[in-house]
């Protein structure tokens, strides 16, 4: 399964389409103008040292992706590899980085008004990353913020393994 993500900017309104996911049980949305390609899993190439949540790398047509499993972030219960674990290519903060997920859904359409501001967490979970609560029909979306996940000093861990990559090289 490859597939490429061809987007439209939809004029006026605020509008935005978002790319739908699921992590466990939870339904997850991100802007799709960040996605490049949807991927089947595929063998990884591990990279000593790095964190569980970072698979290692793959070589996509000559760039060198590396791979994280949002699953083993978000601490889910049981990650299982199958048919219909799918690798989000992004293309985040100037890098393309891959995002392993349970499984992709649709592309969805959202106006302002379907958009709820993200709820207020007690200490114990990290709500920096989530920019909201979608409705699409009958199905509650948590959206993310890719650009800030990717870029937090948790996953700048992965700055340093393309540098023992560079290194190597």
């Amino acid at each position: 399964m490859n597939m490429q993500i061809q987007t439209t900017v939809t004029a006026g309104g605020g509008v935005r389409e978002y790319l739908t996911f699921t992590l466990g049980k939870e339904a997850y949305a991100m802007d799709i103008l960040k996605v490049q390609e949807i991927r089947g899993y595929d063998v990884v190439t591990h990279i000593a040292n790095a964190p569980d949540f970072m698979k290692g790398v793959i070589n996509l047509r000559g760039v060198i992706v590396p791979i994280i499993d949002m699953r083993i972030k978000f601490n889910q219960d049981t990650i299982v590899y199958d048919e219909f674990t799918v690798v989000i290519i992004m293309k985040v903060l100037g890098r393309v980085i891959g995002m392993v997920v349970d499984s992709v859904s649709d592309v969805v359409t959202l106006s302002p008004d379907k958009i709820k501001p993200a709820p207020e967490f007690g200490s114990g979970i990290n709500s920096e990353y989530i920019t909201g609560i979608g409705t699409s029909g009958e199905q509650m979306l948590i959206l993310v913020d890719i650009e800030r996940l990717i870029g937090s000093d948790d996953m700048q861990l992965m700055a340093m393994a393309d540098n023992r990559l560079d290194m190597a090289a």
